[in-house]
């Protein structure tokens, strides 16, 4: 993988640092397309959240922009980006003959988590419908023509100059980053954590000789579930070599990382044990608790690492 300068990403996220106190959950004022009335009065949904919901249309119908509107507001983790990992059943229905044409299982299935900007391949506006909603909402969507990706559409039966309606159901979201209180640590010779706006860290090593021992702190103190050896962790990292001071891989480039304990270096396997949802964590790997001396892909033999960890969520493991 092509490193990263270190100091690219701590320039980058200390120009932005007044920004990293915002909250993740959503508390600043967030937009979502407006609603007409004389739209969406057209649009009926009933039937419980859990279940392929009942839509009754008044057809033909046609709208020239995306209408959104909450049935059922959630309470849970809120949706700030299309980069997050969620668990979404949804259910799409003609505004021609009001029938509905595909839905997912609606089978309570958890496991089914994938980053929701995988969901733009076939609605391209997916990011604008579920934009602040929260675990358990149900958001109805009226799409103009050109609402469903040109490559999907023909297969689902959908005209170009057609409108349709889309029912999404927000069963689980993991965060976008570590959400948790920020916390003081007092060590000297370890590397400092900034942040950018999106919450990808940059990381400050000191000169000097990496610690010899384990080095774990909790930068940010998050309040959700603790990790157990058995937990799949959904978790952004970014590993660094103390010596070239070069990100060695990074999982901010792409979807955050769906991982068990066991594929973990031990040093970062034993550093999670415990630690919270919400949480991010610095970690400071010696070469015995890392790739000691067989090294691996931009790590040299010998290396003591350096690991930036937003731990996310924790995914449910698909039924065998």
């Amino acid at each position: 993988m092509r490193k990263i300068p270190v100091v690219v990403l701590s320039v980058i996220a200390l120009a932005a640092a007044s920004l990293t106190g915002c909250s993740a959950s959503g508390s600043a004022a967030c937009p979502r397309p407006a609603a007409d009335p004389a739209v969406m009065d057209l649009i009926t949904v009933t039937g419980d959240t859990d279940a392929t919901p009942k839509v009754k249309v008044y057809t033909p119908f046609h709208t020239d922009d995306l209408q959104v509107e909450e049935v059922v507001a959630g309470d849970g983790n809120v949706i700030t980006t299309s980069a997050q990992v969620a668990v979404l059943d949804v259910s799409l229905v003609s505004a021609t003959t009001g029938e509905r044409i595909v839905s997912t299982p609606y089978d309570g299935d958890l496991s089914r988590a994938v980053q929701i900007s995988r969901w733009e391949q076939t609605f391209p506006q997916i990011g604008d419908i579920v934009q602040c909603a929260a675990e358990g909402s149900r958001i109805v969507a009226a799409l103009p023509p050109g609402g469903i990706a040109p490559e999907a559409a023909p297969s689902l039966g959908v005209a170009g100059n057609d409108s349709a309606i889309v029912v999404v159901d927000v069963r689980k979201v993991h965060l976008a980053r570590a959400d948790g209180a920020d916390q003081f640590n007092s060590d000297r010779g370890v590397p400092t954590v900034v942040r950018a706006p999106d919450g990808r860290p940059g990381v400050i090593i000191p000169d000097g000789a990496p610690p010899s021992d384990l080095v774990v702190q909790t930068i940010k103190k998050g309040d959700g579930e603790p990790l157990t050896a058995d937990s799949l962790v959904r978790m952004h990292y970014t590993g660094i070599t103390w010596a070239d001071r070069e990100v060695f891989h990074t999982t901010w480039d792409s979807e955050p990382a769906s991982t068990t304990f066991d594929a973990l270096v031990p040093g970062l396997a034993q550093a999670l044990q415990g630690k919270t949802v919400g949480s991010q964590i610095l970690v400071v790997v010696p070469p015995d608790l890392g790739y000691g001396d067989r090294g691996a892909s931009g790590v040299e033999p010998g290396s003591t690492l350096v690991f930036v960890v937003d731990i996310l969520g924790i995914d449910v493991r698909p039924a065998s």
